[in-house]
């Protein structure tokens, strides 16, 4: 079973008869249904099904020549609700299934950010289909967290904030000419990462790392598209599994200036969530394009 069923409110199922069960009523009550034919005739089917807010389960597959649906796989999924970027995004296939990864190069980061692509009928109309697009669709970015905790906020100076936003900004335009070869820019970052070093260095010796470090956005394990955060709360709401019955927690969260929405099952997630706060976990990130 997929391990981050349990972030939409499947958290009791034990073997594969109760997921059969869940995905048979994705089947049959799906909200909704989405069939796309390539070239060669090739159909690919996608059923979606909301048990919560914005969230739920899809099911992905093809009709065969008697017309009998095949299911290949399936995938929990939260639609984020917030643009994360207008960057360039690459799509690339997954080699096994008809799934997809994207890459989205930013600076904000500094990083490659890989997720998984929901919806992925919606990408393969407009490839199969191509139509008037903007030359950079909206991004928007996505989690389901396998656990998370909520901590108490970092107090800051205003003044330092704003210098701090000012430096983020000064960071940016160095990466992106990093990026594009400049040995200046290259060497200007690896003065600041040696001066960070020194500084959290400094002040670990009589500070908690969590009050020197506010926020951050790497990766986790060896899965390309999972990720440990950690970022400020800016909205927050609950809404139920109507299958299950199971609690959850959806965030709007801010890491490094990169807005996305985290789903947690409620028994997961250690603490009250609350405007302000800070939320710490593991993610499966997950986005959709346009």
């Amino acid at each position: 079973m997929h391990a981050f069923l349990k972030a939409v409110g499947f958290s009791e199922l034990k073997n594969r008869k109760e997921l059969d069960v869940v995905l048979g009523d994705v089947l049959e009550h799906y909200d909704t249904k989405k069939t796309v034919e390539d070239e060669k005739h090739h159909s690919f089917v996608e059923f979606s099904k909301e048990y919560g807010y914005d969230c739920g389960i899809t099911v992905c597959g093809e009709y065969d020549e008697d017309g009998v649906f095949q299911m290949e796989y399936y995938h929990p999924y939260f639609t984020g609700g917030q643009i994360t970027t207008y960057e360039d995004v690459s799509v690339e296939r997954h080699a096994a299934t008809q799934s997809y990864s994207g890459g989205c190069d930013d600076l904000r980061l500094g990083i490659t950010l890989i997720f998984y692509l929901i919806h992925a009928a919606d990408y393969l109309n407009v490839e199969y289909e191509p139509r008037e697009l903007k030359s950079q669709p909206p991004l928007r970015l996505s989690g389901l967290a396998r656990e998370g905790t909520i901590l108490l906020p970092v107090k800051k100076d205003p003044e330092k904030v704003a210098k701090e936003r000012d430096s983020w900004q000064q960071k940016s335009s160095l990466l992106a000419a990093a990026r594009d070869g400049d040995e200046d820019a290259i060497e200007s970052l690896t003065m600041d990462d040696i001066d960070t070093y020194a500084m959290i260095s400094r002040r670990i010796v009589k500070e908690d790392v969590l009050s020197i470090v506010d926020n951050y956005f790497m990766p986790y394990g060896l899965e390309c598209d999972q990720y440990s955060i950690l970022g400020e709360i800016t909205d927050v709401s609950r809404t139920v599994n109507s299958f299950t019955g199971e609690k959850l927690w959806q965030m709007s969260i801010v890491c490094n200036d990169v807005p996305l929405d985290v789903c947690v099952n409620e028994k997961d997630l250690l603490g009250e969530p609350e405007i302000g706060r800070r939320f710490k976990g593991q993610i499966w990130l997950q986005g959709t394009i346009g």
